[in-house]
């Protein structure tokens, strides 16, 4: 056998700890393929698209790269940390460190090739799927066809060979080999009771605290202040939290007799806290790189929906129009009857209404605010079957624009309401009530005074037109095109509401969609990170359980206790994460005043669900591996 053969078969053997290595570097090639795939499309080969989607396109497979190298990186130590007994049986037969690290570069480069290839394969196995999401996510008018991406596949190859090939040669150089007696006891050396310092578990929990209350109570452009002293506080109390504050309450539920002594307890808690510490900067890594794609993602998702749902909750028509102000009364009447014929000429039926918007001065404080006729206001309710406004003769309402957000409105209410509007004849208005409508495509808020006393508020320091469109029974596809026409031949004085929200998802849409697999790229390596380090300590637990098993351990004490460990392990990191993603994104929210609980709920929701599902696969898998051990 030559030592080429040796390697490839030391995959072979230890192919339950090379699987996870494996099946996460090929969906990181295939994510970075798939990138490649958009970047040399034909479809942008060039306009807008080549420089809005591309280049972000290529920022991410950038990012996906530089993280591969620290992931692989990653691994293998933590495959070379499990084989110091399989080296020290190699130098006993007289292998030499050169050797060893020979083999341990043979082995990295064949995985990499491997995977490598496999990730290329899986891309354009699911390359067409991928492509067909991609056209409606980005909302591009071509049409993403499938094609045999020559260019992609030249590019992935070389990339993550050349990556794998640094790798290779990077951590054979640094690979050291201790004292033989230390690499043949391996993990059978005693570590010694691990320790927790008070003071640090003290100081752990106070910056968490610290850090989640300013987070939730800072609101406005407060938050963007907060943001890095509070990252960076999270962050410290985060590691503190792992290495210092969870053995610590560990050692508390050990000294705990009730506790301890109840069933099976003992077993679970006799090394956990060794494993806690052992593992505390793997949770530490796991925890953040899952509070980043979490935090990103709902990000993403949540300012999306920010921006359509206020754009959405602007104006109830189809078709809104507002002059310049210098347009004259013909230039207004020419662009209301082009209005109409695009409509006619799209198939569209539509209802429409028109009004005199007068803007007065009230006060110092409350200046260039508007006042609306009663029945101005009551024509356009009608329009849209919202209820009718009908207030008494000295009385004026303040309407406020429905769920407005990103703005300060509810404070010029408030001011609005302080005021008293005085007419002609010396008496004056009394504003009665607040109420929130978007009847009117107004976006400030204004005042609805009765007909009767409209006409002695005096001449208005200006005077606007503004007409809407309310479309019957029209296609979604129909108002859009309309809106495009209208964006054409009508910039910045008609548009629609259907078209804006429209421009909105295609230019958030590859942003979004550019996150998301950025996200599940960290939320995956993350969760290998967690399988790494189970298997890594597998053949020890082996021996533990096997050695009880002898005095009276029971198959279903042995799963129960298995099942504790396994998901104390596996979801201490990802609670600890998904905490922070709900506290970052309820800053998120308290930023620009907008409820995110929705979106928040189902970005965290999704990403527990995955969790979940991955914690029973790789449960069933080391629950199996225990138990073929005792029986």
């Amino acid at each position: 056998m030559t030592f080429r053969q040796f390697a490839f078969n030391n995959v072979l053997r230890n192919k339950r700890l090379y699987i996870a290595y494996f099946l996460s570097s090929m969906f990181t090639v295939m994510v970075f393929f798939t990138f490649a795939i958009f970047a040399f499309h034909p479809a942008f080969s060039g306009g807008d698209i080549n420089r809005n989607i591309i280049f972000g396109m290529a920022v991410a497979g950038g990012i996906i790269y530089v993280f591969s190298f620290f992931f692989v990186l990653y691994s293998m130590s933590s495959f070379l940390q499990s084989r110091k007994k399989e080296f020290g049986l190699l130098i006993m037969m007289g292998a030499s460190d050169r050797q060893i690290r020979l083999m341990v570069f043979l082995e990295n480069i064949l995985i990499g090739f491997c995977a490598t290839v496999g990730g290329i394969l899986g891309g354009l196995i699911f390359a067409k799927f991928i492509l067909l999401i991609a056209e409606n996510v980005l909302i591009i008018e071509e049409s993403l066809h499938f094609y045999f991406p020559a260019m992609a596949i030249a590019v992935t190859f070389g990339s993550f060979l050349v990556l794998f090939f640094l790798i290779s040669i990077f951590v054979s150089f640094i690979l050291r080999t201790n004292k033989l007696t230390d690499l043949i006891k391996g993990d059978k050396k005693s570590k010694g009771e691990p320790k927790a310092s008070v003071f640090l578990s003290i100081i752990a929990a106070i910056l968490l605290i610290a850090g989640y209350v300013t987070a939730v109570l800072v609101k406005g452009i407060f938050v963007v202040y907060a943001m890095i002293p509070v990252i960076l506080v999270v962050v410290i109390g985060t590691y503190l939290l792992f290495t210092q504050l969870s053995v610590f309450i560990i050692r508390l539920l050990k000294k705990n007799k009730s506790i301890f002594w109840k069933k099976t307890n003992m077993l679970l808690f006799s090394d956990l806290s060794f494993r806690m510490k052992d593992n505390a900067r793997t949770f530490f890594l796991v925890a953040i790189i899952s509070t980043v794609a979490f935090s990103a993602i709902g990000s993403l998702y949540g300012f999306q929906s920010i921006l359509t749902k206020d754009v959405k909750n602007s104006t109830l028509y189809d078709v809104t129009y507002s002059p310049w102000g210098d347009d004259t009364k013909e230039v207004i009447q020419q662009d209301i009857q082009k209005i109409n014929a695009i409509l006619e000429e799209d198939n569209i039926e539509a209802v429409s209404e028109t009004m005199d918007e007068e803007i007065f001065n009230i006060s110092e404080q409350i200046s260039s605010v508007q006042i609306v006729k009663a029945s101005d206001y009551n024509r356009f309710a009608a329009l849209t079957g919202k209820e009718e406004l009908h207030p008494a003769e000295m009385e004026a309402i303040v309407v406020g624009q429905s769920e407005a957000i990103l703005t300060e409105d509810t404070k010029v209410d408030e001011m609005m309401m302080q005021e008293e509007i005085q007419i002609q004849d010396g008496r004056e208005i009394i504003p009665s009530s607040i109420i929130q409508s978007a009847v009117l495509d107004i976006y400030n808020p204004y005042y609805v005074v009765n007909d009767s006393i409209y006409g002695q508020l005096g001449e208005p320091v200006r005077s606007d037109v503004s007409a809407v469109w309310a479309a019957k029974d029209a296609q979604e596809e129909q108002i859009i095109e309309v809106g495009r026409k209208l964006n054409e031949q009508l910039e910045h004085k008609a548009y629609s509401i259907d078209y804006s929200i429209y421009e909105i998802n295609k230019t958030f849409g590859p942003i979004l969609f550019i996150g998301l697999f950025i996200g599940i790229v960290f939320f995956v390596s993350a969760g290998s990170f967690l399988y790494f380090r189970l298997f890594t300590d597998l053949d020890e637990e082996k021996r533990k359980f096997k050695a009880i098993a002898k005095i009276g351990l029971t198959q279903k004490e042995l799963k129960k206790v298995v099942n504790r460990q396994v998901a104390l392990l596996f979801f201490s990191p990802i609670v600890v994460a998904l905490v922070h993603g709900a506290v970052a994104l309820t800053a998120l929210s308290h930023l620009f005043n907008y409820n995110l609980t929705t979106e928040s709920a189902l970005v965290l929701g999704s990403f527990t669900v995955i969790q979940v599902i991955y914690f029973l696969i790789v449960r069933f898998i080391y629950v199996r591996q225990v138990r073929r051990t005792i029986l």
